[in-house]
C-alpha cells in the first residue's frame, strides 16, 4: 500500500499552492475565441442533429455549463448518462466520468473533449495497488469513490460519490470490515457520520486538499454571517465538524456537503450569504440558482486544472469531429459495471 509519507511528500502544500496559484492565473487570462453565444448557439444546433446529450459537471468553466442539457455532481451525472436516450453523450468533465458513463452506456458514443482532463485524485491508486490492499484484508468489503479508473471500480464491490457515501457505507453489515479509497479526508468524514471504523487510502484531491484552515479563518473573518459550506474532501472538513460540535463554529451556519448538497442547501436557505469551500466552478451554477445571493471562494486558489481544459471550442469540434470517444474493455466494464450499478442505486 502507497505510505501516507508518500502521498504527503508528493503533495507538499508549497508546491500545491504554487501550481495552483499558476493554473488560476492562465484560467483568468484565457479568454473564449469568437463569440460565446453563437458558439454555444452552434454546440446546441450539432448536439440536436447528432441526437447528443451534453453532461457537463458543477466544476466545468460557465460557458459549457450554460450550454449543457444537465449540470451536476458526479451522481447526477451517472444517473443521467444511464437514462440517457440520445445516442451520443459529450462528458463535460474528467476521464473517469466519461468512463463511468461508458460502463453504463457501451451501446452509445460517450466523446470527452479533452482526453488530458484527469484528476489528481484518481491517480493516486492504481488496480495493482488495490489487488495488494485486498489480498492484505481479503475479508473485507472494497468501497471505492467514484473518481477512480475503471479497473479500479472492477476490483470494487461498491462505488460512491460524495452525494451518497454515507448511504453506500450504512448499507454495508455491520460485522464486515471495509477498506474505502481513494480520498483520506472523505473517509475520515465518513467515519464521523457514519461510527464505522474503516480502512482508508491516503490519497487526495490536490485542489481541496488546497482549501487550508488558515483561508477558512481569513474568509471567515470577513463574512461572519455567511453559512460555510465545505466539501469533505476538503482536508479541514473534519475539523469543521468538530470546531461545530464544540461551539468554536456555529453549528447551524457549518455544513459538509457534496456539491449537489451545496445546491440543496443555497436552494432552500434562509440566509443569503455563502463561504463555499470546493472547487470555483460551482459557484456560477449557485449563482444562477439563487441570483440575489452572495457567493464567496474559500479559496480563489481552488482551482481543478483538469476540469479548467474541457472549452466551448473543444466541445464544438467534439462534436464536429466525433472525438474523442472514451471506451472500456468489455472484461473490465462488467466487473465495473456492477459497482457502480450499487452506487447509482444508493442514496
Amino acid at each position: 500500500m502507497t505510505s501516507t509519507s508518500e502521498i504527503s511528500a508528493a503533495a507538499d502544500p508549497r508546491q500545491l499552492t504554487a501550481e495552483l496559484d499558476t493554473d488560476a492565473n492562465e484560467y483568468r487570462r484565457r479568454q473564449p475565441p469568437g463569440d460565446i453565444a453563437a458558439l454555444q448557439a452552434k454546440v446546441r444546433e450539432l448536439a440536436r442533429e447528432r441526437n447528443a446529450v451534453i453532461l457537463a459537471h458543477n466544476y466545468q468553466v460557465p460557458e459549457v455549463q450554460d450550454v449543457a442539457d444537465m449540470v451536476g455532481d458526479s451522481l447526477n451525472l451517472a444517473r443521467a448518462a444511464a437514462a440517457t436516450k440520445a445516442e451520443v453523450i459529450v462528458l463535460c468533465g474528467v476521464h473517469f466520468m466519461a468512463e463511468t458513463a461508458a460502463i453504463l452506456n457501451p451501446d452509445k458514443t460517450v466523446l470527452l473533449p479533452d482526453l488530458d482532463a484527469g484528476c489528481s485524485l484518481a491517480d493516486t491508486i492504481n488496480a495493482e495497488q488495490l489487488r495488494e490492499w485486498k489480498a492484505q484484508h481479503p475479508d473485507a468489503v472494497v468501497v471505492t469513490y467514484v473518481n477512480t479508473s475503471a479497473e479500479v471500480k472492477a476490483e470494487s464491490d461498491y462505488c460512491c460519490t460524495s452525494s451518497n457515501a454515507a448511504a453506500v457505507i450504512r448499507a454495508i453489515p455491520e460485522d464486515r470490515s471495509i477498506l474505502f479509497a481513494p480520498d483520506i479526508f472523505l473517509g475520515a468524514y465518513l467515519e464521523q457520520v457514519t461510527g464505522r471504523r474503516l480502512h482508508v487510502w491516503p490519497g487526495e484531491c490536490h485542489v481541496h486538499a488546497g482549501i487550508r484552515p488558515q483561508d477558512l479563518d481569513e474568509v471567515r473573518r470577513h463574512h461572519p454571517d455567511a453559512d460555510l459550506l465545505v466539501h469533505p474532501e476538503c482536508g479541514c472538513a473534519s475539523s469543521c465538524m468538530y470546531l461545530a460540535a464544540v461551539g468554536d463554529l456555529d453549528p447551524t451556519r457549518t455544513h459538509v456537503l457534496s456539491t449537489e448538497g451545496m445546491v440543496e442547501h443555497v436552494r432552500r436557505s434562509s440566509n443569503r450569504h455563502f463561504v463555499i469551500a470546493t472547487e470555483i466552478g460551482i459557484i456560477h451554477r449557485l449563482g444562477k440558482e439563487v441570483p440575489e445571493a452572495k457567493m464567496v471562494a474559500a479559496s480563489e486558489r481552488a482551482v481543478c486544472r483538469y476540469m479548467k481544459k474541457i472549452t466551448l471550442p473543444k466541445v464544438l469540434r467534439s462534436l464536429q469531429e466525433g472525438v474523442h470517444r472514451v471506451s472500456v474493455p468489455d472484461d473490465v466494464a462488467v466487473r465495473a459495471r456492477r459497482a457502480l450499478e450499487r452506487m447509482v442505486s444508493l442514496g
